[in-house]
């Protein structure tokens, strides 16, 4: 080791490859190394034997390296590898000079050790120099591509990529310049690069991942030393502050601290000499590498057989399992435990890297039941949430509110349960199994608020339809001016009442602003379709209301109660006001007004079917005209519920289906006054008395004709009773004279035998028997005789009825105790006891006993 102010150098390597441990110690301490961190650079410079290189390094970096003697003939110099520090460059930055290539000394067996010194120096170096003759560029050994070939393959087989920068120094520069020499070290060098057997880790690998190539040129030292001088303090400059970004190795990496400078060297040294070949493993890495594989292997048949797994992998597989990431883990652990305490005495690295792959060999196995112990964990989470999700609803807790602490806690309850399961031998995350239950809660929560609204919407528009449904209905039916406000007013007041509590019951959701406002809108325009569907659906029945409508105003009076047709109703009028309110129904029916604008349906209608009418026959066209349409005049079609034309077809179909009801109410007043009219015209009366007064003196002269005629008058009226005269031409006349021409002969013939009967009588028992009518009261059921007689009808013992509209009061009793006088005459003289018979008239009750 020699020392020359700054510089310090020691021989690292000697020539037979010892590797001078001690003697790198002392230098380390010599230069204080170990205090340099990672702030430090290596160098080396190799090169063919008398190339100049220990030259180059002491011009380069102020070393004191031996050079060769030229006055004393080409011979090696620096034999193995010496080691110096650059005096005057920052940061401390020592430099190796390798024995040089193809040097006659070592002879044909140079190689092994060439190869050797050559892959340490790339194996330690920052930067290494490659010194080479300007003449020998192109050429194959001169440039060393046999060397650098052998280099590049073997150090990506035994050592992990770290960043050199490779510096071609071509040496006695000629007149070629260096921008036409560089390309071709460049190529020469790719073309090694893409040549070297790479292995699979690093098929794909480029160049520039593991070296840095730089490329200068120096004049001759003998010929032009002071332009070689001023070259080499200009290169010099280049690796002051190599090791910072932009500098020569600023990009290095896997640098080892400056402390263990010693021991990586010696072990890189170790394992280049070890590999004489440079293509086999160390026999002790093989032994480690078979060993411990087996011991893998054994430790991985013991775990699958264990008990305790398999007992846990079953169950599992069926519900969660209590405890199962300790179990787990404790049965890893003990696992690994054993391959540890046979594999310990084996090589480190084949031993850590086995034990790794036996590691994630038994982490596969195990993963699945991880997996199902997750996804029990994931339904439980789910199962609980909807739970206590749907009994936070039924407290009344607002759904907001409820779906964020719900889930909250079903996470955190996840988290806790999932930890639980965690196998402290993996590194497993449990994110995204957490995502899927996020993701199962938040759609079981969208569903859930989905229902509810869609129920709320539901149960509002229902209480619309409720609130509106029937009041529209009957404010439609009453049709009247006010008929359209009233509607409007109540649908503004029901949409506000609804929209107001929706609006209440939606703010559990904290929903966003702008689909509230749509769902309020919504609701808004429910209630107005309500309107809009009763309204057209009483559209569709408007002639059967407009008809209701005449009926019960042309029937009925002011009073609500029915129509007498006497000669002092105005019949005109009354149909006139009834089809003016139906005409108003009608024009309330053709349009749906809820937006308080004004139109002129209702002139035009009156204008064209009612006023029409009295007017002249170019007024009545005109009019008519403006039915021609299938619009409205200042409203639209969507509002439109029965156009022009068909207002027009309505009414006159309304005016044919009314116009029987009309004459059926003229038919009754005339009837009516002629049935009123019940004494002759005076004329006729003065006729009477003028022609019948002779008739008249005769029956004042001869009583005994007024016998006659009151027997006359008797039996008429019996006729007139049996054959229900009156009821019998209710019907029309034609009818009735049919049925009487029928009745007449059998009714005749029935008086006459009745009659004969009577008078075959004994004159001792019609002495006995004179009945003697006198008024009694007596308790009801002791009559055997029973007749009761309304307005209408009298009945006897023998079931015979008599028609008698003429009873009415008591002043016509006489002639209802003649008839049953006479049905009585048969049953007195077949009977002794005492009869009694009731004639009922209306609510009042006659009692007449009839003594035989």
């Amino acid at each position: 080791m020699g020392v020359d102010g700054e510089c310090c150098s020691t021989h690292l390597i000697e020539g037979d490859g010892t590797f001078n441990a001690s003697g790198l110690e002392h230098f380390m301490k010599e230069v204080k190394l170990s205090e340099c961190g990672l702030s430090y650079a290596v160098v080396s410079i190799m090169g063919p034997q008398s190339s100049g290189k220990s030259t180059l390094l002491n011009h380069l970096f102020h070393t004191n390296f031996r050079e060769m003697d030229a006055y004393r003939g080409r011979s090696q110099t620096t034999k193995g590898i010496w080691m110096a520090r650059c005096a005057g460059i920052e940061p401390c930055t020592i430099v190796m000079d390798l024995e040089g290539t193809d040097g006659r000394e070592r002879g044909e067996d140079d190689t092994a050790f060439e190869k050797q010194s050559a892959l340490f120096a790339l194996a330690v170096s920052d930067i290494v120099l490659i010194n080479m003759w300007c003449h020998d560029i192109g050429r194959e050994q001169a440039a060393n591509k046999p060397l650098l070939k052998t280099v590049f393959q073997v150090m990506m087989r035994l050592f992990s990529p770290r960043k050199t920068t490779l510096m071609f120094v071509i040496r006695d520069k000629t007149k070629t310049p260096l921008e036409n020499l560089e390309p071709v070290l460049r190529e020469d060098i790719q073309k090694i690069w893409d040549s070297v057997p790479k292995p699979q880790a690093h098929k794909e690998t480029p160049l520039s991942e593991f070296f840095n190539v730089e490329v200068v040129a120096l004049s001759s030292y003998e010929e032009k030393e002071e332009q070689f001088r001023e070259q080499v303090a200009s290169l010099r400059q280049r690796f002051n502050q190599s090791i910072a970004p932009g500098g020569l190795a600023g990009d290095r990496r896997g640098v080892v601290p400056a402390s263990g400078f010693s021991f990586s060297s010696q072990e890189i040294w170790r394992v280049i000499k070890e590999n004489k070949d440079l293509d086999l493993p160390a026999h002790k890495v093989m032994v480690a590498t078979v060993r411990c594989e087996e011991i893998a292997n054994e430790k991985y048949s013991s775990f699958i057989a264990n008990k305790d797994w398999t007992e846990v992998e079953e169950a599992v597989q069926s519900h969660p399992v209590p405890g199962f990431g300790k179990k787990l883990s404790s049965i890893l652990d003990t696992c690994l435990s054993e391959y540890d305490a046979e594999a310990t005495y084996f090589e480190d690295g084949v031993r850590s890297k086995k034990r790794k792959q036996l590691e994630e060999k038994l982490l596969q196995i195990v993963q699945p039941a991880y997996q199902s112990m997750l996804g029990h964990i994931r339904s439980r989470t789910l199962d609980k949430f909807k739970d206590a999700f749907d009994d936070a609803l039924k407290g009344g807790q607002g759904f907001a509110v409820a779906s964020r602490y719900s889930t909250k806690a079903f996470l955190k309850f996840f988290d806790e349960e999932s930890a639980d399961a965690i196998i402290k031998q993996a590194n497993w995350d449990t994110a995204k199994v957490r995502e899927k239950v996020q993701r199962d809660i938040d759609a079981h929560v969208a569903a859930v608020r989905t229902t509810k609204l869609s129920e709320l919407t539901t149960t509002y528009e229902k209480k619309l339809s409720e609130a509106l449904s029937a009041p529209v209905e009957a404010l439609l039916d009453g049709a009247s001016e006010d008929t359209w406000p009233s509607i409007r007013k109540l649908l503004q007041r029901e949409s506000e009442a609804a929209v107001s509590g929706f609006s209440t019951a939606l703010s559990g959701f904290e929903m966003d602003e702008q689909d509230k406002e749509k769902m309020l809108s919504s609701l808004e325009d429910h209630a107005r379709g309500i309107v809009e569907g009763k309204a057209k659906e009483e559209a569709g029945r408007v002639l059967i209301r407009m008809k209701d409508r005449f009926t019960t105003l042309f029937s009925q009076d002011s009073d609500s109660m029915p129509r007498i047709w006497t000669e002092k109703e105005d019949i005109r009028a009354i149909t006139k006001t009834a089809r003016a309110a139906s005409l108003k129904m009608l024009s309330v029916m053709s349009a749906i007004r809820l937006d308080d604008e004004t139109d002129n349906i209702e002139n035009t209608l009156a204008l064209a079917l009612v006023d029409s009418n009295s007017g002249s026959a170019s007024n009545k066209a005109g009019s008519l005209d403006a039915l021609a349409s299938s619009t409205w005049e200042k409203v639209p079609a969507s509002k439109t519920l029965i156009t022009p034309v068909q207002c027009k077809s309505l009414w006159r179909q309304f005016k044919t289906e009314t116009e029987y009801t009309v004459t059926q109410a003229i038919a009754a007043q005339e009837a009516s006054k002629r049935n009123n009219n019940w004494l002759p015209p005076p004329w006729a009366i003065v006729a009477i008395i003028l022609l019948g007064f002779n008739e008249f003196m005769t029956l004042l002269r001869n009583p005994l004709w007024l016998l006659v005629i009151f027997v006359g008058y008797l039996l008429t009226k019996a006729l007139w009773v049996q054959l229900d005269i009156s009821g019998e031409f209710r019907h029309g006349a034609l009818p009735g004279l049919l049925s009487l021409s029928t009745k007449f002969l059998p009714t005749v013939m029935n008086l006459l035998k009745k009659l004969a009967e009577e008078g075959q009588v004994p004159t001792t028992s019609n002495n006995q028997r004179n009945p003697s009518l006198a008024a009694k009261s007596f308790p009801s059921g002791s009559s055997d005789i029973s007749s009761s007689a309304s307005s209408e009808v009298i009945s006897s013992e023998n079931g015979t009825e008599y028609s008698s509209s003429a009873v009415r009061d008591k002043t016509h009793v006489k002639d209802a105790v003649t008839l049953i006088f006479l049905d009585s005459i048969e049953a007195c003289s077949r009977t002794r006891p005492t009869k009694v018979s009731h004639i009922k008239l209306g609510s009042r009750e006659i009692e007449v006993e009839l003594i035989c």
